[in-house]
């Protein structure tokens, strides 16, 4: 991923917002993987993102942003997210996204399942979804 000089604030680093975007980027590029029509079919909104910065990103890093599903449940799956700058961990993200149909949450459909488990390599047990708001 490239980094651009507007990503960058004052202190010349990446700005902590931006690498919010950096995951939506690589989480585009799962989806697109499973289905080149999976905005079609109904997709997945971020009902919940939490980040780990673990050290900052500058303008010349090379950068690199994977994802991977670590559980599905009814109608939601929960993604783990990895940046590096320059082979180094730069942060790492926990999500959680909610499959819409219409607008609504509805149950994942069992071809999305099967295709997900088919990227992931593995079989993908049930999560259950996390209590709390997570904060004190």
């Amino acid at each position: 991923m490239d980094v651009r000089f507007r990503d960058l604030d004052p202190l010349g680093h990446v700005n902590n917002a931006v690498f919010l975007s950096y995951m939506e980027l690589a989480r585009i590029r799962y989806f697109q993987r499973i289905s080149p029509d999976w905005l079609e079919e109904g997709h997945f909104v971020v009902a919940r993102m939490e980040v780990d910065y673990l050290r900052p990103i500058f303008l010349e890093d090379e950068v690199v942003v994977g994802a991977r599903t670590l559980g599905i449940g009814r109608s939601s799956l929960r993604m783990e997210h990895l940046i590096t700058a320059n082979g180094e961990p730069a942060a790492k993200g926990l999500g959680v996204l909610v499959w819409l149909e219409g607008g609504k949450p509805a149950p994942i459909p069992q071809g999305v399942r099967g295709r997900i488990a088919e990227l992931e390599g593995r079989p993908l047990s049930e999560v259950p979804p996390e209590g709390g708001s997570g904060g004190p």
